[in-house]
Order: structure tokens, then C-alpha cells, then sequence
């Protein structure tokens, strides 16, 4: 773990208010890094779009377009967005209001989950679903070319093998610049990195998701993939902006997830209150604190906080200001250890494992996609 990196701050605080930017203000602007050893350089904290379509409370477009416009003015080019975020809305907004700097940023976006019939989560690695979701893609984003390509999700009746070989068809046509994998598992990646060169990996990682330290980081690392977190603030528990479930409305994601329910909720929050102890010491946000935690933990990890508001966004990148010493990112892991968060990730528990994917020659014969 490196302890040297000066991070930036944090943000899942998609409905918790918000509004308009510090506009005038001096702020501070990000950084750049690196994406492993793809070359593919990014700023060193991206922007996470779903919440401008989905999850988060209502969306509020003339301000999410404010928001994309204000990150690049923060030196933010990075932009996380997928086909799956609201049915397609979230990719026509971001391509649309980046379309005049489309050169100067990096889009990715993401495909293989999907929405059946009676709305539940389906899973296509298909060849033929690949090469079909991005030219669909690429038309929402009125874009030539996506410079990072992730599979959403591993799909578990499909070798990996195949999945990215057609994703690799993609790149050969210049359709598609770099790859991704999404919630992998170290073996997935392996047998994805044999076919193609894999330039990043996302999955969830913050101080109360740590799951990925161990296996699936050092095979990341060993094979030259960069990490890419998301929901970095704990989908916005972390930020301490959430003091009761009555903060949600109906159409909130949060007010499902094992996290924020019941006893969950009032022991997780206790996790939050260790965090702000420390934040206040160090002169910031709990938010900012648990952000730059991330940040700190190495040159290759490039964590996408999710914001539709100015505000947050511009807390997120102030978290650069924050520098952790060795001695304090041991006490932050003190303080919140891996596996101190209590409830599952999901409520669906397909969801709560990386992706193994099926060997070349026996697809899981019990796997129903519509049950995601």
C-alpha cells in the first residue's frame, strides 16, 4: 500500500440536498494517474453519472449538466456512465454535454446487465449481445468510440473467453479503446487478461466495503490492472450526511439495501462517528477523510464517487487537500477494519461475490438470468 499519494474528496451524497457550486471561489483541481500499466491516463478521481438518471431521488437534468460541466473546469475528464443507468437516459445525457470537449475527456461506460420483462436484473455476456450493446452505445453517446469498455457484470452461463473476445473484436475496429471488467474475480481475470490486456477493474472498495483486499487486488495488480472504485463514500453513509432512513424517498435505492435497514443502519452509523472524529482533527469532512483513505492506498486506484450537484463534486475534489500519513491511514483501518460493516452489499445475493465465469466447455446448466 502506498501512504504517499495526496488524495481528494469524497461524495455518494447523491440526495442529500446539494445545489449550486462555490463558482468564484478558489477550488482545487485534480490530478492525473494512470490506469496500470494500460497507459491510459485518467484524472485521478472520475465522476460517477448513475446517480443523474437512477437511484438517488428524482433527477435533476439542468443540474446534473451543471455538474458535468463543472468537473471539467476541476480538472475532472474521467466519466463513468452505462447502458443500464437509466434504460439508456444517462448515456444520451452525458454524450450530449460532453460532445463539444469529446476529445479532451475519457468515457466509459458499461453492458451485459439488463432488465427482463417483470424488471428484474439480467446478465448477457453473449458475443453477439456485446458487439449489439455497444453500437447502441455508441449511438446514445453520439460518439465514435468508447474509450473504456467494461462487462458489467461476469455472466455466469458464458466464458469469459468468449466475452472478450468480442470485446477485442471491438477495439480491432477501433470502436473501442480500452477494456474493463466490473466485480471480477481473480480467476475471471486471469482468463480475461489471456484473451486481451484488461486496463481496469471496478468494484466497490471504501472504508466499509473492503472485500477486494486480498485475492482479487493483488491479481489486479500482478496483472497490470488498474482499479477503479465505486461508491467510495458507501453510497453515501460515510459522508455523515445521513442521519435516518426518513431522509430517502420511495424511489431511493438505499431504502432496499440491507446497509440502511434497521439495526444495520444504527451500528453502521456508529462506524460514521468514528470517521467524523478523525475528520474534524484533520480539518475536513468525513466524506473527504474516507475519500482520500481511498486515494491513499495507491497510484493505480482511481475512485468514481457518484454526484449530481456541484457542491458535492467540488467537496470530492477538495479532498486532494487531504494528506493521510502513514500512522493515520493505520488508524483509519483501526477504526473501521475490514468487515466492521454490518449487512450484506445487496439485497440480492448473486451480487454480493465477484463473478466467477463457467469454463470454456460447461456453462452453469442451473443459472437463470431473469432471478438476478
Amino acid at each position: 500500500m502506498q501512504t504517499n499519494v495526496t488524495p481528494r474528496t469524497g461524495e455518494d451524497q447523491q440526495s442529500m440536498g446539494g445545489g449550486s457550486s462555490t463558482t468564484g471561489a478558489q477550488a482545487p483541481t485534480a490530478g492525473t494517474r494512470r490506469l496500470g500499466r494500460s497507459g491510459l491516463e485518467v484524472s485521478e478521481q472520475g465522476l460517477g453519472c448513475m446517480g443523474m438518471s437512477q437511484s438517488y431521488g428524482p433527477a435533476d437534468e439542468e443540474e446534473s449538466a451543471a455538474t458535468l460541466r463543472r468537473a471539467l473546469e476541476l480538472g475532472v475528464f474521467f466519466f463513468d456512465t452505462a447502458d443500464v443507468y437509466g434504460s439508456g437516459h444517462n448515456e444520451q445525457l452525458v454524450g450530449r454535454e460532453l460532445a463539444p470537449v469529446r476529445d479532451q475527456v475519457v468515457l466509459a461506460t458499461k453492458f451485459s446487465l439488463g432488465r427482463g420483462a417483470d424488471g428484474s436484473l439480467t446478465i448477457d455476456g453473449r458475443p453477439e449481445y456485446v458487439r449489439s450493446a455497444c453500437e447502441a452505445s455508441l449511438r446514445r453517446l453520439g460518439t465514435d468510440r468508447i474509450d473504456l469498455y467494461y462487462q458489467h457484470r461476469v455472466d455466469p452461463t458464458v466464458p469469459i473467453e468468449e466475452t472478450v473476445g468480442a470485446m477485442a473484436e471491438l477495439v480491432a475496429e477501433g470502436k473501442v479503446r480500452y477494456l474493463g471488467l466490473s466485480e471480477a474475480s481473480a480467476s475471471t481475470m486471469r482468463r480475461a487478461s489471456a484473451v486481451h490486456p484488461i486496463a481496469a477493474l471496478q468494484s466497490e472498495w471504501s472504508l466499509w466495503s473492503r472485500d477486494i483486499e486480498g485475492e482479487v487486488l493483488s491479481t489486479a495488480r500482478e496483472l497490470g490492472i488498474g482499479i477503479v472504485p465505486f461508491s467510495p463514500l458507501g453510497r453515501g453513509f460515510l459522508t455523515g450526511a445521513i442521519a435516518s432512513r426518513s431522509q430517502f424517498g420511495s424511489d431511493d435505492y438505499r431504502t432496499g439495501s440491507p446497509r440502511f435497514q434497521g439495526d444495520n443502519f444504527d451500528h453502521n452509523m456508529a462506524l460514521v462517528d468514528r470517521v467524523r472524529g478523525m475528520a474534524e482533527s484533520k480539518g475536513c469532512t468525513p466524506g473527504q477523510l474516507a475519500l482520500a483513505w481511498v486515494m491513499a492506498q495507491g497510484s493505480d486506484v482511481v475512485p468514481i464517487p457518484g454526484t449530481k450537484r456541484r457542491s458535492y463534486l467540488e467537496q470530492n475534489v477538495a479532498a486532494g487537500s487531504v494528506e493521510l500519513t502513514a500512522g493515520e491511514l493505520a488508524q483509519l483501518s483501526e477504526l473501521v477494519p475490514p468487515g466492521v460493516a454490518k449487512g450484506d452489499r445487496y439485497a440480492d445475493q448473486r451480487l454480493n461475490s465477484y463473478g466467477d465465469s463457467p469454463d470454456l466447455d460447461s456453462p452453469d446448466p442451473d443459472w437463470d438470468p431473469a432471478k438476478v
